[in-house]
């Protein structure tokens, strides 16, 4: 089982901590529809990134205003959509391992959205949280990851982020990070470590960091 050494954890909410994969795919193939985009390839697009930045990927000459007025919008839609949404298996118990290991969550979802989330999965908030209204970019760009650990008062290279989407793990690389990938999209990817599911994680307080047992 591969062993990483790390000061701080990064985590990645949807799909790394809560699988929210039936909201998602509710709401963006409704959008897709809408734009008369094929669904499958807007799916491809929107794991990780903020909303209005997955738009203008997929629709590159529409007006930013629309993109942001659309995200909004859709960001309302999904907090008040939390049918589907449960934990990633091991999740309770990977973030009950933590206590006392300095970490935070990293989302690309507003406040209102990630609390719905986390809420509606059981699982309990980080008290250092990056989301939305923290970053003035989106993930691939790594802001986040470097704001969270600037948060935390850890060097990014004694950082370890935990991230489901190619988005997401660009942007760990990016901050100069490692990445363990959770789940079937990660693996693609090309992060560090890839485990199916936080079962497959066991952290462990090492002197003044932790090792982190993935596989």
């Amino acid at each position: 089982m591969p062993v990483l050494t790390a000061r701080a954890l990064l985590l990645d909410m949807d799909g790394t901590l809560v699988n929210s994969d039936a909201v998602v795919e509710r709401i963006w193939r409704r959008w897709a529809d809408e734009h008369g985009l094929d669904g499958d390839e807007v799916m491809k697009v929107v794991h990780g990134r903020q909303g209005h930045a997955s738009m203008a990927v997929l629709l590159p000459d529409r007006p930013a205003h629309l993109n942001l007025a659309d995200n909004a919008r859709m960001l309302a839609q999904e907090t008040a959509d939390l049918a589907g949404v449960v934990p990633v298996p091991g999740a309770p118990e990977f973030l009950a391992s933590l206590r006392g290991v300095p970490h935070a969550l990293v989302t690309s979802a507003d406040v209102p959205l990630s609390t719905a989330r986390m809420a509606a999965a059981g699982l309990p908030l980080p008290d250092v949280r990056v989301t939305a209204e923290s970053v003035g970019a989106s993930k691939p760009d790594p802001e986040g990851f470097l704001k969270g650990a600037a948060e935390l008062g850890i060097a990014p290279a004694d950082c370890v982020v935990f991230e489901d989407s190619g988005a997401g793990i660009a942007a760990g690389r990016a901050a100069g990070m490692r990445v363990v990938g959770v789940g079937a999209r990660a693996a693609a990817h090309g992060p560090d470590v890839v485990v199916e599911d936080l079962r497959g994680v066991r952290v462990e307080v090492a002197g003044g960091g932790v090792r982190i047992h993935a596989g």
